[in-house]
């Protein structure tokens, strides 16, 4: 188990050695590690060295950095081992003195458990996203080796090879033109995936430096808040939901501590209120107190993972635009954890905050908005990829405790989802195989005067009409208008409605059944009517992925394929037995009009087969529709 340190920002090293270099290239595609921008040279090797290199650089991503030569994590000091960093340090980095002059050395020793390797710099105590600072000197050269970071020569010092240790001393020599105060991090890699990034050290200051007011065990851009920050120890529980504290909860009933759970919890204590917030994320959670359920004109907070910790902040949501971070906000006792790909956080706030602009009074009744996302490398954060989960009515959240859910689907758009599957999955599919295969089974049964198969067909088709219509205008009144960012799925729709509504109108002049047009309108009639039926397939497809309903992937593409195969098999199978029946007949006589006769008398034969087929069809299209139904209830 080696360290493997990574992600270099611009400017702060420069490789010599060419295969260090390829290595960089091809980690940065394997491990998506951000490395510096700056262009470096094009490798012409020959085929047999070229072929050597790639095994070695092979070999190096592989297996880490055993001699400790980790420049390139000058900036972040995280190791790229591809988990994240535990939260409670069991190392420890003591300084034999507090105060240094320009030039001056200070004995910095770091000291724990076993450990293989190890990462440390100096940094400006009040801007720890500055480089490093200072140089150091070596006390043991078997164990410990200098590194140069940025410009400054010697300004880290990492370890030498694997092998296990339990002290490392070195002395930090204070540069002429230094910071007031300066703090000593460590990374320390204890087994490949276990490690800590960053273990603060004491701060040493000049004479007459004022404190220190940075958080210990944190960056700078970890602070949002203007108090100090803890970590939690052990993950959010939802004992107390609905007797001492308000939750929200997705899916309903979770449990805080499943990476599948969204929690959010609000528990009063006199004047203020703690809040609790934990789901999967890789890069941010965040909640908004909403008059309404469209996001604007909102009082945000969010938890953004940053480097692997967690900044908390408050923003005041306008428009749709992105949320601008406040520089300062009232957030008291903020704690945070990050553990198996769950980031949960927790703080304080007072119910009312009349000082601080855009925040809103915790007494009121709300929309509640709860969102996840993903937070570039620096920390900003980028559009939720999926709607975010919205309570279903206004609650006030310090009144009596609740215990409730929400949807990531609004009404509107689940009931334009629900019609649609009913129309077409159901009622037009049934209506079309009765036209196309029960003509001869229900010719001599009439109801209000006309064949039964031709009624039921009627009534399915106009069924699909009203359905449709009546879905179509769903979204529109949702959107308020056109959506922009839905796609090809209302150019289809759209496509689709216009061909339902044809459908009927071109059906009102259809030619007597003798007629020399009769066959060119039945063509005409079968070929709109099966684009309209590839096309709303299509067009559910694009749906059912879309950020406003979105649903289970990719169960609902399998079972929308599996809903298509199920049709297309029925009919396959009924063609086939009409087929076999036509054969028949034709086996037995030989002329014409016989064989027409025989031909009616054979497919009566085959009825009982064909209702037998229509009654498992149908059985099916119900379980399929009843399974998305399910679904869009969930969501």
């Amino acid at each position: 188990m080696h360290l493997s340190l990574c992600c270099l920002k611009d400017g702060q090293n420069h490789f010599h050695d060419s295969s260090f270099l390829l290595f960089v290239e091809k980690r940065e595609k394997r491990e998506n590690c951000i490395v510096g921008k700056r262009p470096y040279p094009k490798m012409e090797l020959p085929g047999l060295a070229f072929a050597v290199w790639m095994f070695i650089c092979f070999r190096v991503s592989v297996d880490g950095y055993p001699n400790g030569k980790v420049r390139e994590a000058c900036a972040s000091m995280v190791p790229c081992h591809g988990s994240s960093p535990k939260l409670s340090p069991e190392h420890v980095i003591t300084v034999n003195r507090t105060e240094f002059k320009p030039g001056e050395s200070v004995e910095v020793q770091l000291s724990g458990p076993d450990f293989e390797g190890f990462f440390i710099q100096a940094r400006d105590a009040d801007d720890l996203d500055s480089p490093a600072v200072g140089s150091f000197v070596l006390v043991d050269r078997r164990h410990s080796q200098l590194l140069t970071c940025g410009r400054t020569m010697n300004s880290a010092v990492s370890h030498t090879s694997k092998a296990k240790k339990k002290v490392v001393k070195v002395y930090w020599i204070a540069p002429g033109v230094a910071p007031k105060r300066v703090r000593f991090l460590a990374t320390v890699v204890k087994k490949y995936k276990t490690f800590w990034v960053k273990i603060p050290g004491p701060d040493v200051s000049q004479p007459n430096a004022p404190f220190s007011t940075t958080p210990l065990y944190t960056t700078s851009e970890a602070v949002s808040t203007s108090h100090s920050v803890s970590y939690l120890t052990k993950p959010f529980n939802a004992s107390g939901c609905g007797n001492t504290k308000f939750c929200l909860r997705n899916p309903s009933n979770c449990d805080p501590e499943s990476a599948s759970c969204f929690f959010l919890s609000f528990r009063q204590e006199k004047r203020s209120v703690v809040i609790e917030m934990s789901g999967a994320s890789e890069g941010y959670l965040a909640f908004a107190l909403s008059y309404d359920q469209w996001m604007g004109d909102d009082d945000a907070y969010l938890c953004i993972n940053k480097d692997h910790h967690v900044s908390v902040s408050t923003a005041y949501l306008k428009g749709r635009s992105p949320p601008v971070l406040d520089s300062k906000n009232a957030l008291e006792d903020v704690s945070w954890r990050l553990a198996d790909g769950v980031l949960q956080c927790s703080f304080r706030r007072n119910i009312s905050l009349p000082t601080y602009k855009g925040r809103f009074n915790m007494n009121v009744s709300y929309y509640i908005f709860l969102a996840d996302g993903e937070a570039s490398e620096g920390g900003p954060i980028y559009k939720h990829h999926r709607q975010p989960l919205i309570t279903n009515g206004m609650y006030n959240v310090t009144g009596i405790p609740q215990d409730i859910g929400g949807s990531r689907s609004p009404r509107l758009i689940k009931a334009h989802g629900a019609l649609m599957f009913v129309a077409w999955i159901s009622t037009v599919s049934i209506g079309v195989v009765v036209a196309r295969f029960f003509k001869p089974v229900w010719s001599h049964s009439f109801l209000f005067g006309k064949e039964i198969w031709f009624q039921v067909h009627r009534m399915l088709m106009l069924t699909t009409i009203m359905l449709t219509s009546f879905s179509f205008v769903l979204p529109f009144i949702y959107r308020g208008g056109w959506s922009k960012q839905a796609g090809f799925h209302p150019y289809l729709g759209c496509t689709v409605m216009a061909l339902t509504i044809f459908q009927p109108l071109m059906a009102g002049f259809r030619p007597s059944p003798h007629a020399p047009r009769r066959q060119l309108f039945n063509w005409f009639h079968w070929s709109i009517g099966t684009t309209a039926r590839i096309l709303a397939v299509v067009t559910m497809f694009l749906g059912m992925d879309l950020p406003a309903l979105d649903l289970p992937d990719p169960w609902d593409t399998y079972t929308m394929i599996g809903f298509v195969a199920w049709h297309v098999g029925t009919d396959a199978l009924l063609e086939i037995h009409s087929y076999y029946l036509i054969r028949k007949v034709e086996l037995i006589e030989d002329d014409r009009v016989q064989i027409l006769q025989s031909l009616t008398s054979a497919e009566a034969e085959g009825n009982l087969f064909k209702q037998i087929v229509l009654t498992i069809y149908i059985c099916g299209n119900i379980i399929f529709l009843v399974a998305f139904l399910a679904a869009i209830n969930q969501v």
